[in-house]
């Protein structure tokens, strides 16, 4: 079959792999109709390559067709429409029944000390093969796939995958009082249904974007947005009374833009060899802080911080005498999907489309056109927020 593989740092490509197979009883086969590509997917194109090998299927928000399934398999049957989330989790551990399905006890990686198995996600997280590919092999498939109807188009669906939850999970972790307004930074993927869902709530929202084309996105969902400058945070306390938003959902992360001396240091760790780049990143690497720290400066004093972008550096910076101070709650980590996806699927099914599902993708595309597109994404080019790949669609 055809999948988007890991190469090099800054290479990928669409390469033929053999066919997943029935590894276990648990697991079905999956033939993918939508795949998308990920904010997260470019840490692996740009950072974290020391913890990726030449060959490795990449993506984790996938649906399609079940096409075999394994005999301790009884949900979901040949032929039915299943959605992929990007967490593997038992359903039946610990942590799972308190819905930190992305801590599964049954599928952490004891030997990096991280937590659950993801699809496409680096050696740290299992070195499971991804979903932009043909097909994948879907494990602990009763728990985890979720069967979904077949008269909606894929678009309505597919975000049960990652993003959805996990935007929802930073709008709950943000605590919002009843009137209270959300301060987001970053209107990606993430940040625009983070916007959105906020704004289904009856919240006001104010969001941070240097990007023309994703602030216009916004302004259509009734997003009030303000382009990134010196004095953006100033902006974002006149517009709450001078207080500052009640809650800031940082929807960035990593490789936020303005930290160049951490830029160069992830780039020089991305072309050291992996066993000295391992060692740095995972006892000296630091991210790029400026997103949070604008987060820090904006919040109100009191008010909550929601980490819903991806950070991964275990020697970060961070300002606590001021978080002590403003006496500011911080909450943060990956989406535990299958915890919240049952709340969002009316909504995607609903015919009005509140979270507006079918106004986020900017390109459909072919698998084949997924390298040049990683670039595109990357770089904010030709308008671009958000690529889904099909894998059935002709070049």
């Amino acid at each position: 079959m055809r999948a988007l593989t890991w190469q090099s740092t800054k290479r990928v490509e669409v390469v033929d792999v053999p066919d997943p197979i029935i590894e276990a009883p648990t697991d079905a086969i999956v033939r993918v109709t939508s795949t998308a590509i990920c904010g997260s997917d470019l840490h692996l194109f740009d950072v974290l390559g020391p913890f990726l090998s030449p060959g490795d299927v990449l993506g984790h928000e996938p649906m399609g067709i079940v096409e075999e399934v394994g005999s301790d398999v009884h949900r979901v049957a040949v032929g039915d429409r299943i959605v992929v989330p990007f967490v593997i989790a038992c359903g039946d551990c610990f942590m799972c029944v308190r819905g930190l399905t992305s801590q599964c006890e049954t599928t952490q990686n004891h030997e990096h000390g991280t937590g659950a198995s993801l699809y496409g996600y680096t050696e740290l997280y299992g070195s499971v093969p991804g979903g932009q590919a043909e097909r994948m092999r879907v494990q602990l498939a009763d728990y985890n796939a979720l069967k979904v109807g077949n008269e909606l188009p894929d678009v309505r669906y597919l975000f049960l995958s990652d993003i959805l939850p996990t935007a929802w999970q930073a709008v709950e972790y943000a605590g919002l009082p009843p009137d209270g307004v959300l301060g987001v930074i970053g209107l990606g993927p993430v940040g625009q249904f983070v916007s959105r869902i906020a704004r289904l709530r009856g919240h006001r929202v104010v969001a941070v974007e240097p990007v023309p084309e994703r602030r216009a996105m916004a302004e259509r969902h009734g997003i009030d947005t303000f382009d990134l400058s010196e004095d953006v945070a100033d902006w974002l306390r006149e517009a709450t009374d001078g207080r500052g938003p009640d809650a800031v959902v940082d929807a960035v992360g990593m490789e936020a833009h303005g930290s160049p001396a951490a830029s160069l240091a992830q780039s020089a760790a991305g072309i050291l060899p992996d066993a000295l780049a391992k060692r740095l990143m995972t006892t000296t690497g630091v991210d790029r802080l400026a997103a949070l720290r604008l987060a820090i400066d904006a919040v109100r004093r009191g008010g909550t911080l929601s980490l819903g972008g991806v950070y991964a550096g275990a020697a970060d910076p961070l300002p606590l005498m001021q978080l002590f101070d403003k006496q500011v709650e911080l909450r943060m980590g990956q989406g535990n999907v299958q915890t919240w996806r049952d709340d969002i699927l009316p909504l995607v099914e609903d015919p009005e489309d509140p979270l507006g599902t079918e106004d986020l993708v900017t390109h459909d595309a072919p698998l084949e056109d997924a390298p040049e597109l990683y670039e595109t994404f990357r770089d904010k080019k030709d308008g671009c927020i958000k690529v889904v790949l099909h894998p059935e669609m002709a070049s």
